[in-house]
């Protein structure tokens, strides 16, 4: 069974950060965010975490 948002849990992983600064920036609690990544994310819902990831690693 494959694991959902597996692309998202990698890119998190390789970027250093945590679930947790995520789900800061986003405005959730870190176990809602886990609860999320529970099921595929919409395209949109990657989009905006792939921005977070961006920004973060950017500093900002």
């Amino acid at each position: 069974m494959k694991l959902a948002n597996e692309d998202i849990r990698n890119e998190i992983k390789e970027s250093g950060l945590k679930k947790w600064h995520i789900a800061y920036k986003l405005g959730i609690a870190d176990t809602t965010f886990s609860v999320k990544l529970r099921r595929e994310l919409s395209t949109e819902d990657k989009n905006r975490i792939r921005q977070i990831i961006k920004e973060l690693r950017e500093g900002n």
